[in-house]
């Protein structure tokens, strides 16, 4: 299960991040309190989501070119000290008492900005931290873990500090705590700096980029599944506010609990996928995920009990970890070396870029039919697109089967195996 901290840069990486991430989910439901305690307007919850991720929709398939152009490791070390920049920006203007909400919106704006290009860094150097390929399956289920074991951990302690000493201490630590991430980063060694030079322009292998996904139906339907859940399923958490104090009755102590039920039913998931020895079988897993996912978000618009919400939570955190990193794992492994950066790209813009759209519907929809209804509706749209992808499967399973059996991840004796849904032949 931890095979792929055998290897150095990755196990700084794994360290570094699993500090950093804490501060990162911090500041993420502390922003959201905040703007609810200025506001009280669940339409400014929902511009707020946008706001903070729509410079992702726009630039990251640009980022992902230069992604393939430039050195990652030294991209992902100026990302993190941008974003120590501006956390930290956010800290003096809450603890000195000058924070409005015009800040709070530019703030998120800046960090969107950074999160385009940091995303899809972060995901095509990962492959360049484990020097065996065998195990980056296991080194991506791990760093799902980690991200969702911050999840867990930075919501929690992020409620129970909003109540004791305020939202601006929140944000000061998550900007000390970038110092471990950047000192993993400068500590790596015989990571390859080169990248083969071309002479076309951005905007011609931005269209390469596109076409390669267009082409390519495995990777396609994927990235079009991400999309909607990142249109419809990922807007629950701009709502979460609004369901803690006026559906259920709390605060940010109960904010950060349901924030912390997400973590935990993602940890297990992703606990799940690092014992996971191959790939085969994660097409079949996609959908069923989904689906679960789905239902969790619509026991969540339907229940009025704290403690049903919890365990609901568990559900949804569960299918959403196995969705997005199974569907990472096998773009990873589908993927061609030189579209990289421009694939981790377009997953980024998928699963984040689409994220703010929904976030500004969700708001301006819960304004008029109330937070629930529409947790509950976003739902139903994720179970319908998990049954859709299922329906597709055994036209995928005979695209990916010959790549695999070429690269060696499914023998050649077992070139009729369903892989993308079953590892019986």
């Amino acid at each position: 299960m931890l095979r792929a901290l055998h290897h150095r840069n990755y196990r700084l990486f794994f360290i570094g991040q699993s500090v950093s991430l804490i501060g990162t989910w911090m500041t993420r439901l502390t922003t959201h309190w905040l703007m609810w305690r200025l506001t009280q307007s669940p339409e400014m919850l929902g511009l707020l989501g946008f706001i903070s991720q729509a410079p992702t929709f726009l630039l990251a398939p640009l980022a992902g070119v230069w992604v393939d152009r430039l050195d990652r490791h030294r991209l992902l070390v100026l990302t993190q000290v941008l974003a120590m920049l501006q956390v930290f920006t956010l800290a003096a203007l809450a603890l000195f008492g000058h924070i409005q909400v015009w800040h709070v919106f530019a703030l998120q704006l800046l960090h969107g900005v950074i999160v385009a290009f940091d995303i899809p860094t972060r995901q095509a150097l990962l492959v360049d931290l484990v020097d065996d390929r065998a195990d980056l399956p296991n080194a991506i289920a791990l760093n799902s873990s980690m991200v969702n074991g911050s999840r867990l951990i930075g919501p929690s302690v992020a409620g129970v500090l909003i109540a004791w000493v305020g939202e601006g201490w929140c944000f000061f630590l998550d900007g000390l705590s970038y110092l471990a991430v950047i000192a993993s980063l400068l500590a790596m060694r015989g990571l390859s700096h080169r990248r083969a030079p071309t002479a076309h322009k951005v905007l011609r292998e931005l269209v390469d980029g596109l076409s390669y996904v267009r082409r390519f139906a495995p990777i396609r339907d994927i990235l079009l599944l991400l999309a909607l859940i990142g249109l419809v399923g990922m807007p629950y958490a701009v709502l979460l506010p609004v369901i803690a104090t006026e559906v259920l009755g709390g605060g940010p102590h109960t904010l950060g609990f349901l924030m912390g039920a997400i973590g935990v039913g993602a940890t297990c998931g992703a606990l799940y996928l690092a014992a996971r020895r191959s790939v085969l079988g994660l097409g079949r897993l996609i959908p069923l995920a989904t689906g679960t996912f789905g239902l969790g978000l619509m026991a969540l618009g339907l229940s009025r009990s704290f403690a049903l919400s919890l365990g609901v939570m568990v559900l949804a955190g569960i299918g959403f970890m196995l969705h997005m990193a199974s569907s990472n794992t096998l773009i990873q492994t589908l993927v061609r070396d030189d579209m990289r950066g421009r694939v981790m790209a377009l997953y980024t813009v998928a699963f984040i870029g689409t994220a703010p759209f929904g976030s500004l519907i969700a708001g301006a929809v819960a304004a008029r039919i109330g937070a629930s209804a529409t947790v509950t509706a976003c739902g139903a749209l994720c179970l319908l697109g998990a049954v859709a992808f299922g329906g597709g499967l055994p036209r995928l399973r005979a695209i990916v089967t010959p790549i695999y059996v070429e690269r060696g991840i499914l023998p050649a004796g077992d070139a009729a195996c369903a892989v993308l849904g079953d590892k019986r032949p």
